[in-house]
C-alpha cells in the first residue's frame, strides 16, 4: 500500500493515544535533559556536550511527530543509552541528581515501551485492513 495514503488515512484512537505517550515522554526526555545539565548537575556541561547528547532525541522527535514507523523502532532501541546514563547517575549522583536520575528512567521507561506498542499496533493494524 501506497504509505502517503496509509498517512491520510485517520489511524484508530488507541494508535493515536500512544503516538501521544511516545511524543510527549520523548519530549519530556529532552526537557529533562537539558535543564538537568544546564541548571541542576553537580558540575555543569558544555553546551556543546549537551547538544551531542540532546540531537539524537530531536532528531527522533521530528520522526515521531511525522509517524514514521522507522523512527519508531530505532527509537525503542537508542533509549536504552539514556536509561543506562540514567541507572548510572542514580547510583552515583548526590541527591537531587538521584531523583532526576529516576525521572529519566521512568521517561525512558515509558517511551519504550510506548515505541514498542506503537510498532505492534501499527503492524497489526496493517494486517487487519
Amino acid at each position: 500500500m501506497d504509505p502517503e495514503l496509509e498517512a491520510a488515512r485517520p489511524a484508530p484512537a488507541p494508535l493515536q493515544a500512544i503516538r501521544a505517550l511516545a511524543v510527549g515522554s520523548l519530549a519530556a526526555l529532552i526537557v529533562l535533559l537539558v535543564a538537568w545539565d544546564l541548571r541542576f548537575a553537580h558540575t555543569p556541561s558544555s553546551p556543546a556536550w549537551i547538544a551531542v547528547k540532546v540531537a539524537p532525541l530531536c532528531l527522533a522527535l521530528t520522526g515521531l511527530l511525522r509517524h514514521r514507523m522507522y523512527t519508531y523502532r530505532w527509537m525503542s532501541l537508542l533509549v536504552w543509552l539514556y536509561f543506562t546514563e540514567g541507572v548510572v547517575r542514580a547510583w552515583s549522583d548526590p541527591a537531587p541528581g538521584r531523583w532526576l536520575a529516576g525521572v529519566e528512567i521512568a521517561l525512558c521507561l515509558l517511551l519504550f515501551a510506548a515505541c514498542a506498542l506503537h510498532v505492534r499496533q501499527r503492524l497489526g493494524w496493517g494486517r487487519k485492513r
